[in-house]
């Protein structure tokens, strides 16, 4: 795939709330919860596993900024969901890599136990 044809290399500038040399952040298109947010490495890279020493520490920047700046915005943030998918079969849809922050908030679902084990049906509960 060329990278003009990458949804994540050819993003709108005005969707990027936050940068820094080598990731950026947007709000998730399709938001499992308010304030899904995406972590993109700028460098085309197709999955986590791809993503050098630098660049894993440019998201991890973001990660924590991106925490702090959404649970001072809103109170009733509890917890966080961090994800990737990498590989057609785990479900990734997008192949550039690109990490969930997924905020929580308790009573968003009835029970939480397991948190992400629930990808995998009647896995979650242990």
């Amino acid at each position: 795939m060329e990278n003009n044809e990458c949804l994540f290399c050819s993003i709108d500038n005005d969707r990027i709330i936050e940068s820094n040399h080598l990731a950026y952040v947007i709000r998730d298109g399709f938001p499992v919860t308010e304030g899904h947010s995406l972590i993109i490495p700028k460098r085309h890279a197709v999955d986590y596993f791809e993503l050098t020493p630098e660049e894993l520490n440019a998201c991890t920047e973001l990660l924590h900024s991106q925490k702090r700046s959404l649970t001072e915005a809103d109170n009733t943030i509890t917890g966080f969901n961090i994800g990737m998918n990498a590989g057609e079969s785990a479900g990734q849809t997008i192949f550039h890599c690109h990490i969930h922050l997924i905020p929580r908030r308790n009573g968003d679902v009835e029970n939480p136990r397991g948190g992400v084990r629930h990808l995998i049906p009647g896995k979650g509960y242990y």
